[in-house]
């Protein structure tokens, strides 16, 4: 049998995946899947795990559960040498091996983009993964605890101060998530008051959410702001240097969580250690139908799509753009190269990605929400209901939207849950620190 090789399990890789199950014939080819977590994370969920929303597992498709065809190996794809058809595997345990494969399919993905910059490195958390939105909300939740027992001043401001740095779509929803939590918060702690909490979000440029329209970005700015927030425009971290954050405008404080969530870059596989044609950027260059290639000259037996690949944007009026790295076009870009790959499989012809904008829908916390299609915009509660109808539609398996449901459901008569479990991070400090546990010297082990 041909092996499909598939490097990463998230949006894309796990569609392709998916469907190639489900249209291969028996004995037709084996799917080999790659990545060193076991679940596809549902991005668009990670803003309201950070509020405490969605529970931490529901915004994670297991591989395992949903991929029962395919072969899955926990690792990391490390170089990928298509003139052998042969790629490199780390594995989560145990030395690297080289897998040879008939056919390549790159969804690696994309990372956080980062800069050299003091203290980033050191304070700052992303929030692409289920871990870091789990990080971010237990942060704040331990941070409250801690705060309600110290008086006013610099240690109890600073636990209570958050910087959100970039201002598209994931960095606006989970800031305005954690901020509508913590306002909610402040009724279960009397010994605190709105004027202790400091939320900052950090734009670069002069707006924020470049998705929507002017008007409509507008509007969620000052949205922001009525809840307290401080919206700093054209604006750069110069340095989170233990906790100190210095602003390119001046502003200068002291903040216990800094959320760094300014964009993509190319992952140091598909940027450094690939024979496959690559752009200036960094990115797997795709042609329309998904080949890896340019349209004069194809890479035979080598497919991209997702936030690693440049595929060119038909539905663009611009000539030469590519397609915006967001879930809509990876998921989309993985079901049709999983349909195309069979299409050249039986000696048919692939067809072409073309896809046409569904509109921005975005949380802005519980009750509040932006929609906007073409010249329809939709503010407040509707958009929110939509945003979270649209996204239970969309999160893959009925699993995940039965639970996603249910949880909804209980928070609409109970209310959001605000436990930390920021202790998790650390499971034997109880044990270490109070079980009685006699030591062994060398002579009794």
């Amino acid at each position: 049998m041909r092996r499909i090789l598939v490097v990463g399990g998230g949006y894309a890789g796990f569609y392709a995946a998916w469907k190639l199950e489900k249209k291969l014939r028996k004995g037709e080819a084996e799917i080999v899947v790659i990545d060193p977590r076991p679940y596809m994370t549902y991005q668009p969920f990670l803003p309201e795990v950070v509020s405490g929303s969605i529970e931490a597992r529901h915004a994670a498709i297991s591989l395992r559960r949903n991929l029962r065809r395919s072969r899955l190996v926990a690792g990391s794809v490390t170089s990928i040498e298509h003139a052998r058809r042969t790629v490199t595997v780390r594995p989560l345990q145990g030395p690297e091996f080289d897998m040879p494969y008939d056919i390549i399919v790159v969804t690696a993905g994309a990372v956080t983009r980062t800069f050299a910059l003091p203290g980033v490195a050191e304070r700052a958390i992303g929030m692409k993964h289920v871990e870091e939105a789990v990080a971010i909300r237990d942060r704040l939740l331990t941070a409250f605890d801690e705060a309600s027992v110290l008086p006013p001043g610099p240690q109890r401001q600073r636990l209570l101060t958050v910087t959100f740095v970039g201002g598209g779509f994931a960095g606006v929803e989970g800031f305005a998530e954690l901020l509508s939590l913590a306002n909610g918060l402040l009724k279960s702690y009397p010994e605190l008051a709105p004027s202790d909490l400091a939320f900052h979000l950090v734009e670069a440029t002069q707006r924020i959410l470049p998705e929507v329209g002017d008007g409509p970005a507008k509007w969620v700015r000052s949205t922001l702001e009525r809840k307290g927030a401080q919206v700093h425009l054209g604006t750069t971290l110069v340095s989170a240097a233990d906790g100190q954050v210095v602003l390119s405008d001046g502003s200068e404080y002291e903040s216990d969580l800094i959320v760094w969530t300014t964009g993509n870059a190319a992952t140091r596989l598909v940027r450094s250690h690939t024979d496959l044609p690559v752009t200036a950027r960094g990115l797997i260059q795709a042609r329309a139908d998904l080949r890896v290639g340019t349209e004069t000259d194809p890479v035979p037996d080598a497919w991209a799509a997702g936030d690693d690949a440049a595929v060119p944007d038909l539905a663009s009026p611009v000539p030469g753009s590519f397609t915006v790295p967001n879930a809509q076009n990876a998921v989309r870009q993985g079901k049709l190269l999983a349909k195309n790959l069979l299409r050249t499989l039986r000696g048919r012809k692939p067809k072409n990605y073309v896809h046409h904008t569904l509109g921005a829908v975005a949380t802005l916390g519980l009750g509040k929400g932006i929609f906007q299609y073409k010249r329809i915009v939709v503010k407040g509660f509707l958009a929110w209901l939509m945003h979270r109808g649209y996204h239970v539609l969309a999160v893959p398996t009925w699993d995940r939207k039965v639970r996603v449901l249910a949880v909804w459901l209980a928070a609409a008569f109970y209310g959001r849950d605000i436990v930390s479990l920021a202790s998790v991070q650390r499971p034997r400090d109880a044990f270490v620190n109070e079980a009685d546990v006699p030591m062994l010297d060398s002579r009794s082990a």
